[in-house]
């Protein structure tokens, strides 16, 4: 499986916010938010800081795919919905190193917070 371009993460790595469309779950229409973007490098992760109660996140389970817009470059993607609380706190391990220390993390064998509770790993759609 291919992973982004380098490109494509560069950019992830200099943008604050980038654009997220998702098919609607209801009506199929697209629905667009501004979000955070996080990479190791090498990986994507987006993640909602409201929760699953927000629309984008529940679209994205329905449809399981989306179009991130960054760098100037819309990029088709699928999406894995993180369940795994550890994988979750990495995951805002990553966002904190990008965004800052007041990015709320849950504690190691405690509840995930609601934003790691919303959390999705994209990949390239084929």
């Amino acid at each position: 499986m291919a992973g982004f371009q380098q490109e494509t993460l560069d950019a992830i790595g200099r943008q604050r916010e980038v654009r997220f469309t998702t098919p609607g779950r209801r009506t199929g229409k697209p629905r667009s938010v501004t979000i955070w973007v996080s990479s190791d490098g090498r990986r994507v992760f987006i993640r909602s800081g409201g929760g699953m109660t927000r629309d984008w996140p529940q679209n994205l389970i329905k449809s399981g795919n989306g179009t991130l817009h960054v760098g100037g470059t819309d990029v088709p993607v699928r999406a894995r919905h993180l369940t795994d609380p550890a994988e979750a706190r990495w995951v805002s391990e990553l966002v904190i190193r990008k965004y800052g220390p007041a990015v709320k993390r849950s504690l190691e064998g405690g509840p995930p917070t609601p934003a790691e509770q919303a959390t999705f790993e994209l990949f390239l759609a084929n």
